[in-house]
């Protein structure tokens, strides 16, 4: 946990901009596919393709056209030189990821970027297949499905294959060297505890296109389905409960929340707030708000109290900064990040695209899994009004959405509306999540 964000000395250089040539498999081009081809999906393949080296985008995926040809056409115009990906390597469909990712073949890449749901299975296939992989953030949505993203990066290892995963913080510069400065301890001392948020405006909702089908319509709306994304409090907290972790050191051993539906106006079965206090092997606690109501007070960061000092930092911090004391005035500041700034989400492609030039062995699967089932285990708590053991959490055979590698495009959607158009809407004390 201690060392798991840090970059090797060489690549500094690299990530910043100033990145020399690499040497192992210079001359081999690197084929890449896109399965996901939303916001995120398009800017991961943007930046996978201002690594070094030859490349080139070879395959894309989506279940929806209009989503495609919209990436497409922004990819291909910025690198027209990277881009072959004539119509017959446009997929479409739920099963779509197989054909990109076979398109790639043996030792291509595959970006996963659909929504988290879908992640477990799309993993499987690719390392099954012999493709390195970067997932995107969420890395499943319950149980059972971390743990095939576990048993997926076992098998990734066996296979030499490389997995980055989504969670782009871990590789900020300023972040890093807030979090050694922490962990030596010679500024704030002990950790002692932590809080966590994301407050905002209300998470956005579409209506239901005319023709369009639920399955399709919930998909659209990923973040506000829970089988889809795993709710707002995994999905969206997801960096700032892994920092907190690192930070702490450790996974917790435990978690109790709440959670509740108070001013959202949408049919959907989000929660528009949450504050889920987690418990750590050594007693220390770690306290996390997830919200968005609008008109509220706004917050995206974490602060840490220690024994002699205390914190800020963060997703949502773009300078971080430590202080004597417990009130974060100016006068009290005593570091700031004073090196250099990188582009996270550029970082991370660069680390894996050199681990797969040069055969460095790069796997981030195992702390994906485990952020992931931070948030999963507060998702629980939060629902049920239960306090709940990490333990317990991990082995839960609860599925959000089952036999959901089967679904078929015309099928009904895990969760349907009633007779009133109104979706299912946890409720704690009632709801069972074990």
């Amino acid at each position: 946990m201690k060392k798991s964000g840090f970059l090797t000395a060489g690549l500094t250089a690299a990530v910043s901009g100033a990145m020399p040539r690499v040497h192992a498999a210079e001359d081999n081009t690197i084929k890449i596919a896109l399965v996901g081809c939303g916001g995120r999906g398009t800017g991961a393949a943007f930046d996978a393709l201002a690594t070094e080296g030859p490349k080139k985008l070879w395959a894309m995926a989506d279940v929806f056209p209009h989503r495609l040809n919209g990436s497409y056409s922004g990819i291909s115009d910025a690198h027209p030189d990277e881009v072959d990906v004539p119509e017959e390597r446009r997929f479409i469909g739920l099963d779509a990821y197989k054909k990109a990712i076979d398109a790639v073949a043996p030792g291509g890449v595959v970006l996963l970027c659909t929504a988290p749901a879908f992640r477990p299975a799309h993993v499987e296939y690719a390392v099954e297949k012999g493709v390195h992989v970067f997932m995107e953030k969420s890395f499943g949505v319950d149980s059972p499905g971390v743990r095939r993203i576990l048993a997926a990066g076992k098998k990734a290892d066996e296979k030499n294959l490389k997995i980055a995963g989504g969670l782009m913080s871990r590789h900020s510069f300023p972040l890093q060297s807030c979090i050694e400065q922490i962990q030596e301890k010679k500024l704030i001392g002990d950790c002692v505890t932590c809080w966590t948020y994301r407050v905002h405006e209300n998470v956005g909702f579409s209506p239901k296109q005319a023709g369009w089908s639920e399955l399709a319509h919930q998909i659209n709306n990923y973040s506000c389905f829970t089988w889809v994304n795993g709710s707002f409090f995994l999905d969206w907290l997801i960096h700032n409960l892994d920092i907190s972790c690192w930070v702490m050191g450790d996974w917790p051993v435990s978690a109790q929340g709440q959670g509740g539906r108070q001013t959202r106006p949408y049919p959907d079965q989000l929660f528009d707030h949450y504050a889920v206090e987690y418990t750590f092997p050594n007693g220390t606690r770690l306290l996390a708000q997830g919200r968005h109501q609008n008109n509220t007070w706004g917050f995206f960061g974490t602060i840490l109290h220690g024994t002699k000092g205390s914190a800020v930092f963060g997703e949502g911090i773009s300078h971080p900064k430590i202080f004597k004391g417990y009130n974060q005035t100016p006068e009290n500041q005593i570091w700031e990040h004073k090196g250099e700034f990188n582009k996270q989400y550029r970082t991370e492609h660069v680390l894996l695209f050199d681990a797969i030039r040069n055969d460095k062995k790069y796997n981030e699967t195992d702390r994906c899994a485990k952020a992931a089932m931070t948030g999963i285990l507060g998702r629980m708590t939060a629902e049920s009004g239960q306090m709940i053991s990490w333990d317990e959490a991990m082995n839960s055979d609860v599925e959000l959405a089952p036999g959901l590698d089967n679904l078929k495009w015309d099928d009904d959607a895990p969760v349907m509306p009633d007779a009133n158009g109104n979706y299912p809407i946890a409720m704690p004390g009632i709801t069972k999540v074990l």
